[in-house]
Parts: C-alpha cells; sequence; structure tokens
C-alpha cells in the first residue's frame, strides 16, 4: 500500500489502490477521490493516464455489517462529509462496546463542508458516552484530530486567533475543544478511511444516510 496521503481540501486521509499506483507510479494527488469528484482540478491524474476516480460505496448500515468485520471493536467512531465540498453534508456517530451499538446519531445540513461534518461529529459522538466512562473516540480526518489535541490551546491562548489568520469553523472548534478539554476519559484518535473497519465505514455509511432512502 502507498503511504498515507492527505487531502488539502477536506483534511481526510488516504491512501492510492494498488491499481492506481501501477497505473500512475509516483502520482501523489493533492485531493482524496471524494473532493476530486466533487469538481477540484488539483488531484488529477497525469493527463498521459487519464482520469482517476473511485467510487464512494454509500453503503446502509446493514450492507456495512455484512461486508466488514475488521477494526477495533469498542469505542466511538465518527465521521461526516459533504458532497459537493462545499454543499450538502452529513454526519455520523456510533458508541460501540466489545462489538454491540450502544447509541448511535447522525445529521445532516443542506449547506455546508467536510471539515465542518467532520467536527460536528465529534462533537456529538462524544455526547453519546456517559461522562466520566473511557472512551477512544476514532475520527479519520487528522486535521480534526490535530485541531482539537495540538492547536486549539494555542489558539484559546491568543483570543481564538491564529498567526496566519482567523480560525476556519471558529463556532465548532471552540466547542469542541471545550468538551474534550473537559473530558480527559476520552481519547481522541485517528483512524484510517476506507481501510475495512467496520464501525469506521459504520460511521461513514451514518454520515451519508441523508443521500440515501434506507439508513
Amino acid at each position: 500500500m502507498s503511504d498515507a496521503l492527505t487531502c488539502r481540501t477536506c483534511g481526510r486521509s488516504f491512501e492510492l489502490s494498488a491499481e492506481l499506483q501501477a497505473r500512475y507510479p509516483g502520482w501523489a494527488p493533492e485531493e482524496c477521490p471524494r473532493c476530486y469528484r466533487a469538481g477540484g482540478a488539483t488531484g488529477r491524474a497525469p493527463a498521459t493516464g487519464g482520469r482517476a476516480s473511485a467510487v464512494e460505496e454509500n453503503l446502509t448500515l446493514a450492507g456495512v455489517l455484512l461486508k466488514y468485520s475488521a477494526g477495533p471493536d469498542s469505542g466511538v467512531f465518527t465521521d461526516g462529509s459533504a458532497t459537493p465540498n462545499p454543499g450538502p453534508g452529513g454526519w455520523g456517530a456510533v458508541y460501540v462496546v466489545d462489538g454491540e451499538v450502544v447509541a448511535q446519531a447522525h445529521g445532516a445540513d443542506p449547506d455546508t463542508t467536510n471539515n465542518r461534518m467532520e467536527l460536528t461529529a465529534l462533537i456529538e459522538g462524544a455526547r453519546l458516552v456517559p461522562p466520566g466512562t473511557p472512551a477512544r473516540v476514532h475520527t479519520d480526518s487528522r486535521l480534526a484530530v490535530d485541531t482539537i489535541t495540538k492547536w486549539a490551546a494555542g489558539w484559546e491562548a491568543r483570543g481564538w486567533k491564529r498567526k496566519t489568520g482567523p480560525v476556519e469553523n471558529l463556532d465548532l472548534v471552540r466547542e469542541a475543544f471545550r468538551i474534550y478539554a473537559a473530558r480527559p476519559e476520552l481519547e481522541l484518535v485517528w483512524i484510517k478511511a476506507h481501510a475495512g473497519n467496520r464501525w469506521n465505514e459504520y460511521a461513514d455509511s451514518l454520515s451519508t444516510a441523508y443521500s440515501r432512502d434506507d439508513l
């Protein structure tokens, strides 16, 4: 497998499939397949090889459970999406203990961004866990993890300002930072996207439920 890449549009981590690596040796796109399909140009494959794309499965929850079984079986799993970005989007969060769903939630916004939905999913995911209960909260957005665990404290100390400009999605960043700072029993961790992890795929399905007739 290729090394993980980070989409410059939405902040998601992603990898090239073995097929794309073989077809476009040395290609390192700047956008994930989802943002590329939404109309971005920066992640296009070399002209000699044609356009590269991946199809979002958009499975129902039942479909995810039938197809996937790997990955951690306890914790909170969150995801957010917007297609196109910006555009209609959704978020999803599921709290699982020993492979059993304890609680889940999802929602949608008619005009949003991937990053806003990722942050919303983390906020709502934390609320699924009873206060004082240790849990790992998984997200496939490195940007969201770094925002909350590395950068937000410094921004707060500077009056919620960045050295290079305003803090994007400030309302959600402040709320997410407040929640996780107040709940040290929740460990925020990154998980690889679309790598066959059952509950990450489940959270992804929740986040795209707004685009389907069946949950």
